[in-house]
């Protein structure tokens, strides 16, 4: 069983024709329920900031406009990603394993990622004797 979990959500984007990382948050999860946990926060924290709800007082009047019904929807993604037991064990069971796992959506502007993978098994990956490659 992997212990810790490093944890990570960037935006990407392309500015001046070059791909660029935002990066949003970093966490060095303790256990498998708390990189969970957090996986899900940032997720809805990212859909929130997306989308908020129209009655938010914080928000002035008119500042929300509807999208086209054929608009990518990443905060209807991530929503629902948050929301589906049946990820949420598939994603448990990878990292558990010591697996990379990647969660990422985009619109017509941005990638949204989220990151999470097991400390102990990037030290063994460190560990490993070097794949040496015979030059020609």
């Amino acid at each position: 069983m992997h212990d810790e979990f490093l944890c990570h959500v960037t935006a990407y984007g392309v500015c001046d024709g070059r791909r660029i990382g935002v990066p949003l948050g970093t966490y060095r999860a303790p256990t498998l329920a708390l990189a969970l946990w957090w996986l899900r926060d940032r997720a809805s924290w990212i859909a929130e900031r997306l989308d908020p709800q129209p009655d938010n007082p914080r928000l002035p009047s008119g500042a929300l406009t509807p999208v086209a019904d054929d608009a990518p929807d990443v905060p209807r993604v991530l929503r629902s990603w948050c929301a589906d037991d049946v990820q949420q064990e598939l994603i448990a069971d990878e990292l558990a394993a010591g697996r990379l796992v990647r969660i990422a959506t985009s619109d017509d502007t941005t990638e949204y990622e989220l990151l999470a993978e097991s400390v102990d098994a990037l030290r063994m990956q460190r560990a490993a004797p070097p794949l040496v490659v015979p030059v020609a």
